[in-house]
């Protein structure tokens, strides 16, 4: 019998110190050195680039020093408002907002621009690229935008060993390496499945991830699925 997990393990932490910026230096500078009324700026890469990582991280380091940030997303519910007293504004994969988020995030880009506040996109291609109203596409493009490129193999096995050594899951080198051959090098896909191992490693008691184990948890998530 298992047992069921309680929510102690750690959760997933998204902060500058643990984000590898690997070919991402000028992007990692322009972030860090972000003040309110600066031109916006504009992240974009394929999925797993660390995008949203970026984001909560720069909303982790606005928040730390007493800013409120307003975040939004394709998850989140209209009405958009603005909190009572933003320093920060940040909108997350604004290739997947529908026709209503659009219009909300243009009046929120207007009114955080005339209030001077910090404004930070993503997307999935720079703003020229993507399909959204001509307004909102040509606010996203008025500042700096950079590329986002995923993490190289070595850099990517770092993160993966960083995450597993804060989370204290005992795990060799040929897990990591079964993860990087047999899955997407999906940077958030990986920190997510290492998240559901340690969960399965709590629940059968066992304190070394292994590949025995790795793969019963995927064949336990298919007959569960199924």
């Amino acid at each position: 019998m298992k047992q069921i997990p309680l929510a102690i393990g750690p959760v997933p932490v998204f902060t500058f110190d643990n984000f590898l910026p690997g070919a991402n230096g000028p992007a990692l500078a322009q972030l860090l050195a972000l003040t309110p009324g600066a031109p916006p700026v504009f992240l974009w890469g394929p999925a797993g680039s660390g995008k949203t990582h970026a984001l909560r991280a720069l909303a982790q380091r606005w928040q730390a020093a007493g800013a409120q940030v307003g975040w939004y997303d394709a998850e989140t519910v209209l009405p958009w408002e603005l909190p009572s007293q933003p320093s920060l504004l940040l909108l997350d994969d604004c290739h997947r907002f529908d026709e209503g988020q659009q219009r909300a995030a243009f009046a929120l880009f207007v009114e955080a621009a005339s209030h001077g506040l910090a404004i930070v996109a993503t997307g999935s291609a720079p703003p020229t690229d993507l399909a959204l109203r001509d307004d909102l596409r040509s606010r996203l493009g008025w500042g700096p935008t950079f590329a986002l490129h995923p993490l190289s193999e070595p850099e990517m096995r770092a993160a993966l060993r960083r995450e597993a050594d804060r989370r204290g899951i005992m795990m060799g080198d040929e897990v990591v390496e079964y993860l990087l051959t047999r899955f997407a090098r999906d940077l958030k896909h990986l920190m997510a499945l290492l998240q559901r191992l340690d969960d399965f490693s709590l629940a059968v008691k066992r304190q070394a991830v292994t590949v025995p184990m790795l793969k019963q948890m995927l064949a336990d998530e298919e007959e569960s699925n199924a």
